[in-house]
């Protein structure tokens, strides 16, 4: 008995060490969760909530890393595509459902009414094992009822999560592509429209080729201009109104 007691309190701060546990014991990936502890973390979402008080914002990106990037990989292709359109990058490395939630509940769309807003999040969270498939697209459900509470007017453009490994046979390829399979029902196709174009990063062989992602997960700049390519004809639909 005493054992066990021993074990089990070992196994409680494990967990609470890890970030994993909760009172209610809920899905962590639709919790609000804070990185405000992180200086830069804190400091861009000051710069952001800057941006977004001025309001005057037609298109917004959400995400993780790989939205982020537009401001580095990217920035070329965004100086070319959004940079004479009302755009603002929500995007922060290593964030999941749970941040980007929290970050939504704490003014980052607060005061704007976007015509259109991009979302692609969820890799961090099956990479980061926090959460499973499943649980990730209710975090990203969660973002989406956040989104149309937000900007009631706005078209929110689902993004299926992009492709990482090398192989499709890779664990967190095979993740992410649950994490897809289960994204088309959160979309209605009027308000919010799913769009899948992974494979436009691909080989034809299914690989991840490195000249596209170097680390198998950020895409370069040849693959921000496929983003922006494939999602050209909602900004002009949408934003742009033609």
């Amino acid at each position: 008995m005493k054992k066990f007691a021993l074990s089990l309190i070992f196994g409680l701060a494990l967990a609470c060490t890890s970030g994993l546990l909760y009172a209610d014991d809920s899905n962590i990936a639709v919790q609000a969760v804070s990185r405000m502890g992180e200086k830069w973390c804190a400091d861009r979402h000051e710069q952001k909530l800057a941006i977004v008080q001025k309001g005057d914002i037609d298109l917004v990106f959400v995400g993780d890393s790989i939205t982020h990037g537009w401001e580095g990989k990217g920035k070329d292709v965004w100086a070319k595509y959004y940079g004479n359109r009302k755009a603002v990058n929500l995007g922060y490395g290593a964030d999941r459902t749970e941040h980007v939630i929290w970050r939504l509940t704490n003014g980052e769309m607060d005061g704007i009414s976007p015509k259109l807003v991009v979302l692609m999040i969820g890799t961090n969270n099956v990479g980061h094992r926090s959460s499973t498939p499943a649980q990730t697209v209710e975090g990203i459900r969660k973002i989406l009822d956040i989104m149309k509470e937000k900007a009631p007017k706005a078209k929110i453009l689902l993004l299926s999560v992009f492709p990482r490994s090398a192989n499709p046979q890779d664990e967190m390829r095979v993740k992410v592509n649950e994490i897809n399979a289960g994204l088309p029902a959160l979309a209605d196709g009027e308000r919010v429209i799913y769009v899948d174009f992974g494979k436009k990063f691909l080989a034809e062989d299914g690989t991840l080729p490195v000249e596209m992602m170097r680390d198998r997960l950020h895409p370069g700049a040849a693959g921000y201009e496929i983003w922006a390519q494939e999602i050209e004809p909602f900004v002009v639909k949408y934003v742009d109104g033609k």
